[in-house]
């Protein structure tokens, strides 16, 4: 990210999490959203304090909760939207499935089913370019999707490397 972006993004006015991208329209980085985040959040617990507080303070008004509520939101879709991702990450890494639930505080079927559902989507949606005819398709081809469904088949404690073996 440049400068001039961080920038554009630090004076804009968020009210929706959809507003939180960068002028191409691509993802803000975490850090960015959580110090935006950090520095309305701020300005609201200065409200607590008393009026006659001996320092200067900036107070929060309705438009710093508005964007609390709006960065929180786009925060969370985006690690939402990575999360799968990341599971798969640490597979091919040698994470265990036991260790990724562990990560996740859920059970290892229900971590098998974030990367089922994940690989399912991408698969769809190469798919759906290879339809549209277009010159670099994203998403999980045919053999991709067939490996990450393997994944999926490792036992808790296994890591692929093992499986490998």
């Amino acid at each position: 990210m440049t400068t001039e972006e961080h920038a554009r993004f630090t004076a804009l006015e968020i009210r929706r999490p959809d507003e939180v991208r960068t002028a191409a329209g691509g993802p803000v980085p975490l850090s960015w959203q959580a110090e935006r985040r950090s520095e309305h959040t701020d300005r609201l617990g200065n409200n607590a304090l008393p009026d006659n507080f001996p320092y200067e303070v900036e107070r929060g008004g309705a438009g710093d909760a508005l964007a609390v509520l709006a960065l929180g939101e786009s925060i969370r879709r985006d690690i939402a939207y990575e999360r799968a991702h990341r599971v798969r990450e640490a597979l091919t890494l040698g994470a265990t499935w036991a260790q990724i639930a562990a990560a996740l505080d859920i059970a290892p079927d229900h971590a098998r089913e974030l990367l089922r559902q994940w690989a399912a989507g991408q698969h769809h949606l190469h798919e759906g370019d290879v339809r549209a005819s277009r010159d670099r398709p994203l998403g999980l081809d045919a053999d991709r999707y067939t490996a990450v469904l393997a994944l999926c088949e490792l036992g808790d404690d296994e890591s692929p490397a093992a499986a490998a073996r």
